[in-house]
């Protein structure tokens, strides 16, 4: 046991609580107000994604929001049957469908998506400067980017 380094003096250990009970308060609070509008938080990110744009591909929409490749098409059938989205096909490539906000879509988006960016704001308001703000997103992309290159590059000095 004497070769253990003391882990509570590590400071990237001492990160990870504070980082999952974050996301996980921040989950439940975003998760109540987006059920709250009857929606799950996968047709949000979907809406919210679509919001002003002239549609995507369902690759390009898989790739830009945090909906899994396989839950995707459950999710836009779903808003196809709710009426807030509609799925074209792509001139000249039968294969490829362009998802699109109706009208109703559309006007869901301008509505939810700022009503959830007002009540969230406060939250982080209240805990950061935008300075703060800034440097905290920089650190939590260099965190993502660092697990998405994996163990193979070895620790930063």
């Amino acid at each position: 046991m004497s070769d253990l380094p003391h882990l509570k003096d590590d400071p990237y250990l001492k990160v990870l609580r504070p980082l999952v009970e974050a996301y996980l308060a921040f989950w439940r609070e975003a998760n109540r107000h987006i059920r709250a509008m009857r929606l799950t938080p996968s047709q949000f990110d979907v809406i919210a994604t679509l919001g002003d744009t002239e549609g995507m591909t369902c690759a390009d929409l898989s790739a830009a929001t945090l909906v899994t490749k396989g839950t995707l098409t459950g999710v836009l059938d779903r808003l196809v049957v709710k009426g807030l989205i509609r799925r074209d096909a792509v001139a000249g490539d039968r294969r490829r469908t362009r998802v699109r906000l109706t009208e109703k879509g559309a006007a869901l988006f301008q509505q939810s998506f700022a009503a959830h960016r007002a009540h969230l704001r406060p939250f982080f308001e209240r805990a950061l400067t935008r300075k703060e703000a800034d440097a905290l997103k920089a650190g939590l992309l260099g965190i993502r980017d660092s697990f998405q290159r994996g163990t193979s590059q070895g620790a930063r000095t």
